[in-house]
């Protein structure tokens, strides 16, 4: 028996692929992005991992870096090890009960790009390794944000426009930024 293989071997979703995939829709998707930028002040090249309960409200999430290699692979491995730091598996449930959404902060504008492909295809192997349900993947240029798969899209924030501060995070949610910056809930969630 024959199996065909992809061509590419960077492992990516094309827009078409993510969108017969059945990623649930996330229900207010501004106050996710508002909310998950002012947390983590993304720059361009951050990618910004979030999980959320049933009720849509966010459980832990983490900052970090673009790994150099522009490859689904590189992408699903780091996008694991943020999960992992911040948030417990779900592998023991008969189906997953959190969901995980990515923001990705990035030059250019809001087309999608074999990049974003290669983060979508990170983004749903992680969750399916992590136990979690695969969210949205949303992208944030100069010209906004936009979710890919649902047209939906917005203005602000965007990058380049400095963001204004949250005044104080909830302490029940843990949030790592890059450079190991880990936030006050998290240190005190960690020394129970």
């Amino acid at each position: 028996m024959h199996f065909a293989r992809r061509a590419d071997p960077g492992r990516l979703l094309e827009p078409d692929e993510w969108a017969a995939a059945g990623v649930p829709l996330l229900r207010d998707p501004r106050q996710v992005v508002t909310g998950l930028y002012g947390r983590h002040y993304p720059a361009p090249a951050t990618a910004v991992v979030a999980v959320f309960d049933a009720e849509e409200r966010l459980r832990a999430s983490a900052s970090f870096e673009r790994a150099s290699a522009s490859d689904g692979w590189a992408f699903r491995n780091a996008l694991l090890a943020q999960l992992r730091r911040v948030i417990p598996h779900d592998l023991r449930r008969r189906a997953p009960a959190r969901t995980a959404v990515l923001l990705y902060c990035r030059d250019g504008d809001n087309r999608w790009t074999a990049e974003d492909g290669a983060w979508m295809w990170g983004l749903r192997d992680a969750c399916t390794l992590h136990g979690l349900r695969c969210g949205a993947y949303i992208v944030l240029t100069q010209e906004g944000w936009r979710v890919e798969g649902e047209g939906r899209s917005g203005r602000s924030p965007r990058t380049g426009v400095s963001p204004t501060p949250l005044a104080e995070l909830s302490d029940n949610v843990p949030c790592l930024r890059p450079g190991g910056g880990i936030s006050a809930p998290m240190r005190r969630a960690a020394a129970r």
